[in-house]
């Protein structure tokens, strides 16, 4: 039964409004540095990472503490917006946030089964630094929960999850906060 701690991003220099994809700011970096210390102790672990640049630079640290770059996967990146105009994602993001997977369209649903299906297809304790929306989808699936939004994982929180023959189980939710999503 792998255990898999999932990450969420440090905070983002720019919001989905302002970037299509920004590293950290000064509070992410922080942040990374913090999760990293707290992580340091349970490997070397296989690290993945979304492949967006404030995923990456989240990872960063514990790269360089276990000398070992993540494995790159698509699957956990961010929702795919339909646009790349930045309000209009802004727009459209708040919207999906506000609803249940039943009423999303089959994209979003194909996106939603890619990341359960990442998560499920890793066999080892790992460490994955993906994002908001990403990670209420594991945690929804886990709980039975069709929200999209579940709970509101600050940045850089670390929620812990297991994976077996069943699925998925949640052990520990990451630190909640009130949150903008970056």
């Amino acid at each position: 039964m792998p255990k898999i701690y999932l990450v969420r991003h440090g905070k983002a220099a720019a919001g989905w409004d302002a970037d299509l994809d920004p590293g950290l700011d000064d509070l992410g970096r922080q942040q990374a540095q913090k999760a990293a210390k707290t992580l340091a102790p349970l490997g070397p672990l296989e690290l993945i990472s979304s492949p967006l640049t404030r995923t990456r630079e989240t990872a960063i640290p514990l790269v360089e503490l276990w000398n070992q770059p993540p494995r790159i996967e698509t699957r956990v990146a961010e929702i795919p917006s339909p646009t790349e105009n930045l309000s209009e994602r802004s727009d459209w993001l708040r919207g999906v946030m506000a609803d249940g997977w039943a009423h999303l369209d089959q994209d979003l649903l194909s996106w939603r089964q890619g990341v359960i299906d990442a998560i499920l297809g890793m066999k080892e304790d790992s460490i994955v630094f993906s994002h908001f929306i990403a990670i209420n989808v594991i945690v929804g699936e886990a709980i039975g929960d069709d929200r999209v939004v579940n709970f509101l994982p600050d940045n850089a929180s670390i929620t812990i999850i297991e994976t077996n023959e069943t699925g998925i189980q949640l052990l520990e939710k990451g630190i909640e906060a009130g949150t903008k999503v970056n």
